[in-house]
Protein backbone atom coordinates (compact mmCIF):
# COMPACT_ATOMS: atom_id res chain seq x y z
CA UNK A 1 0.00 0.00 0.00
CA UNK A 2 2.81 2.39 0.82
CA UNK A 3 4.48 1.76 -2.54
CA UNK A 4 1.21 2.40 -4.39
CA UNK A 5 0.57 5.60 -2.41
CA UNK A 6 4.10 6.80 -3.19
CA UNK A 7 3.69 6.06 -6.89
CA UNK A 8 0.32 7.82 -7.04
CA UNK A 9 1.90 10.87 -5.41
CA UNK A 10 4.67 10.75 -8.01
CA UNK A 11 2.12 10.51 -10.82
CA UNK A 12 0.12 13.38 -9.34
CA UNK A 13 3.22 15.58 -9.44
CA UNK A 14 4.19 14.58 -13.00
CA UNK A 15 4.89 17.46 -15.39
CA UNK A 16 6.63 15.47 -18.13
CA UNK A 17 4.31 16.82 -20.85
CA UNK A 18 3.99 20.35 -19.47
CA UNK A 19 5.65 21.95 -22.49
CA UNK A 20 3.44 20.08 -24.94
CA UNK A 21 -0.01 20.52 -23.41
CA UNK A 22 -2.15 23.63 -23.94
CA UNK A 23 -2.86 23.77 -20.18
CA UNK A 24 -1.31 22.90 -16.83
CA UNK A 25 -1.03 19.10 -16.44
CA UNK A 26 -3.56 17.54 -14.08
CA UNK A 27 -3.03 13.77 -13.88
CA UNK A 28 -6.27 11.89 -13.23
CA UNK A 29 -5.94 8.32 -11.99
CA UNK A 30 -8.09 6.55 -9.41
CA UNK A 31 -6.91 3.20 -8.10
CA UNK A 32 -6.33 1.55 -4.74
CA UNK A 33 -4.83 -1.60 -3.32
CA UNK A 34 -8.38 -3.01 -3.41
CA UNK A 35 -8.87 -2.48 -7.16
CA UNK A 36 -10.29 -5.62 -8.76
CA UNK A 37 -11.96 -4.05 -11.80
CA UNK A 38 -9.61 -1.76 -13.73
CA UNK A 39 -10.92 0.54 -16.45
CA UNK A 40 -8.31 1.60 -18.99
CA UNK A 41 -9.52 4.24 -21.41
CA UNK A 42 -7.79 6.72 -23.67
CA UNK A 43 -7.17 9.93 -21.74
CA UNK A 44 -9.22 12.38 -19.68
CA UNK A 45 -11.46 14.76 -21.59
CA UNK A 46 -11.90 18.45 -20.86
CA UNK A 47 -14.64 17.94 -18.26
CA UNK A 48 -12.59 15.30 -16.45
CA UNK A 49 -9.59 17.63 -16.52
CA UNK A 50 -11.72 20.27 -14.81
CA UNK A 51 -13.34 18.02 -12.18
CA UNK A 52 -10.48 15.60 -11.50
CA UNK A 53 -12.93 12.65 -11.61
CA UNK A 54 -12.45 10.01 -14.32
CA UNK A 55 -15.41 9.51 -16.66
CA UNK A 56 -17.19 12.52 -15.17
CA UNK A 57 -18.96 13.23 -18.47
CA UNK A 58 -21.60 11.75 -20.80
CA UNK A 59 -19.18 8.98 -21.81
CA UNK A 60 -19.00 8.02 -18.16
CA UNK A 61 -22.79 7.88 -17.93
CA UNK A 62 -22.90 5.46 -20.86
CA UNK A 63 -20.05 3.37 -19.42
CA UNK A 64 -21.78 3.14 -16.04
CA UNK A 65 -24.94 2.06 -17.86
CA UNK A 66 -23.01 -0.74 -19.57
CA UNK A 67 -21.56 -1.77 -16.20
CA UNK A 68 -24.93 -1.62 -14.41
CA UNK A 69 -23.70 0.71 -11.65
CA UNK A 70 -24.76 4.16 -10.55
CA UNK A 71 -22.50 7.17 -10.04
CA UNK A 72 -22.22 6.65 -6.27
CA UNK A 73 -21.08 3.04 -6.75
CA UNK A 74 -18.65 3.94 -9.54
CA UNK A 75 -16.85 6.54 -7.44
CA UNK A 76 -17.50 5.05 -4.01
CA UNK A 77 -16.31 1.47 -4.38
CA UNK A 78 -12.57 0.95 -4.03
CA UNK A 79 -12.82 -2.22 -6.09
CA UNK A 80 -13.36 -0.07 -9.22
CA UNK A 81 -10.25 1.68 -10.51
CA UNK A 82 -9.55 3.89 -13.50
CA UNK A 83 -6.15 4.36 -15.14
CA UNK A 84 -6.25 5.66 -18.71
CA UNK A 85 -3.45 5.32 -21.25
CA UNK A 86 -2.56 8.95 -20.51
CA UNK A 87 -3.43 10.60 -17.22
CA UNK A 88 -3.71 14.18 -18.48
CA UNK A 89 -6.15 15.78 -20.90
CA UNK A 90 -4.27 16.02 -24.22
CA UNK A 91 -6.31 18.93 -25.57
CA UNK A 92 -8.82 19.27 -28.39
CA UNK A 93 -7.76 18.79 -32.00
CA UNK A 94 -8.59 21.54 -34.54
CA UNK A 95 -11.16 19.35 -36.35
CA UNK A 96 -12.90 18.32 -33.12
CA UNK A 97 -12.37 15.44 -30.77
CA UNK A 98 -9.44 15.17 -28.40
CA UNK A 99 -5.86 14.53 -29.40
CA UNK A 100 -4.69 10.94 -28.89
CA UNK A 101 -2.99 10.05 -25.60
CA UNK A 102 0.72 10.92 -25.67
CA UNK A 103 2.71 7.63 -25.60
CA UNK A 104 5.15 9.12 -23.06
CA UNK A 105 2.64 8.73 -20.23
CA UNK A 106 2.26 4.98 -20.68
CA UNK A 107 6.03 4.61 -21.10
CA UNK A 108 6.67 6.46 -17.85
CA UNK A 109 3.99 5.01 -15.60
CA UNK A 110 1.96 2.09 -16.91
CA UNK A 111 4.17 -0.92 -16.09
CA UNK A 112 5.02 0.44 -12.64
CA UNK A 113 1.37 1.12 -11.79
CA UNK A 114 0.01 -2.21 -13.00
CA UNK A 115 2.71 -4.06 -11.03
CA UNK A 116 1.25 -2.55 -7.85
CA UNK A 117 -2.32 -3.67 -8.62
CA UNK A 118 -2.07 -7.45 -8.08
CA UNK A 119 -5.74 -7.94 -7.15
CA UNK A 120 -7.13 -6.86 -10.55
CA UNK A 121 -9.20 -9.69 -12.00
CA UNK A 122 -10.94 -7.89 -14.87
CA UNK A 123 -9.51 -5.11 -17.02
CA UNK A 124 -11.80 -3.16 -19.34
CA UNK A 125 -9.84 -1.96 -22.38
CA UNK A 126 -11.92 1.00 -23.54
CA UNK A 127 -11.07 2.00 -27.10
CA UNK A 128 -8.32 1.19 -29.56
CA UNK A 129 -5.41 2.87 -27.77
CA UNK A 130 -5.82 0.75 -24.65
CA UNK A 131 -6.42 -2.37 -26.73
CA UNK A 132 -3.29 -1.87 -28.81
CA UNK A 133 -1.12 -1.25 -25.77
CA UNK A 134 -2.40 -4.15 -23.67
CA UNK A 135 -3.05 -6.73 -26.37
CA UNK A 136 -0.56 -5.71 -29.06
CA UNK A 137 -3.49 -6.06 -31.46
CA UNK A 138 -3.28 -3.58 -34.34
CA UNK A 139 -6.64 -4.51 -35.85
CA UNK A 140 -9.46 -1.96 -35.88
CA UNK A 141 -11.38 -1.63 -32.63
CA UNK A 142 -14.46 -3.21 -34.23
CA UNK A 143 -12.60 -6.45 -34.88
CA UNK A 144 -11.00 -6.57 -31.43
CA UNK A 145 -14.34 -6.02 -29.68
CA UNK A 146 -16.06 -8.57 -31.90
CA UNK A 147 -13.52 -11.15 -30.62
CA UNK A 148 -14.22 -10.17 -26.99
CA UNK A 149 -14.56 -13.77 -25.77
CA UNK A 150 -10.98 -14.55 -26.82
CA UNK A 151 -9.59 -12.37 -24.02
CA UNK A 152 -11.73 -13.59 -21.14
CA UNK A 153 -11.73 -13.89 -18.21
CA UNK A 154 -9.02 -11.30 -17.45
CA UNK A 155 -9.66 -8.74 -20.19
CA UNK A 156 -12.76 -7.33 -21.88
CA UNK A 157 -12.26 -4.97 -24.86
CA UNK A 158 -14.96 -2.32 -25.26
CA UNK A 159 -15.67 0.49 -27.70
CA UNK A 160 -15.26 3.96 -26.31
CA UNK A 161 -18.60 5.05 -24.78
CA UNK A 162 -18.44 8.43 -26.53
CA UNK A 163 -21.46 9.76 -28.40
CA UNK A 164 -19.26 9.51 -31.50
CA UNK A 165 -19.71 5.73 -31.32
CA UNK A 166 -23.52 5.80 -31.24
CA UNK A 167 -23.76 4.77 -34.90
CA UNK A 168 -21.29 1.92 -34.26
CA UNK A 169 -23.42 0.69 -31.37
CA UNK A 170 -26.53 0.82 -33.54
CA UNK A 171 -24.85 -1.23 -36.28
CA UNK A 172 -23.25 -3.76 -33.92
CA UNK A 173 -26.31 -4.95 -32.02
CA UNK A 174 -24.43 -7.95 -30.60
CA UNK A 175 -22.71 -5.56 -28.19
CA UNK A 176 -25.88 -4.68 -26.25
CA UNK A 177 -27.22 -8.22 -26.60
CA UNK A 178 -24.14 -10.19 -25.54
CA UNK A 179 -21.29 -8.05 -24.20
CA UNK A 180 -23.23 -5.69 -21.92
CA UNK A 181 -25.03 -8.49 -20.01
CA UNK A 182 -21.72 -10.31 -19.54
CA UNK A 183 -20.08 -7.12 -18.27
CA UNK A 184 -22.91 -6.41 -15.84
CA UNK A 185 -22.73 -9.94 -14.45
CA UNK A 186 -18.96 -9.70 -13.91
CA UNK A 187 -19.21 -6.28 -12.26
CA UNK A 188 -22.02 -7.46 -9.98
CA UNK A 189 -20.03 -10.56 -9.05
CA UNK A 190 -16.94 -8.51 -8.15
CA UNK A 191 -18.87 -5.98 -6.08
CA UNK A 192 -21.21 -8.47 -4.38
CA UNK A 193 -18.38 -10.81 -3.40
CA UNK A 194 -16.52 -7.95 -1.77
CA UNK A 195 -19.66 -6.79 0.02
CA UNK A 196 -20.14 -10.28 1.45
CA UNK A 197 -16.52 -10.42 2.63
CA UNK A 198 -16.54 -7.02 4.35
Amino acid sequence: MAKLAALLAEIGACRACAGELPHEPRPVVRVSSSTRLLICGQAPGRRVHESGLPFDDPSGERLRGWMGVDRATFYGRREIGVAAMAFCYPGTAPKGGDYPPPPRCAELWRARLLALLPTVELTLLVGSYAQRWALGDRRPMSMVVRDWRAHLPAVLPLPHPSWRNTAWLQRNTYFAKDVVPYLRDRVADILNRDALCS
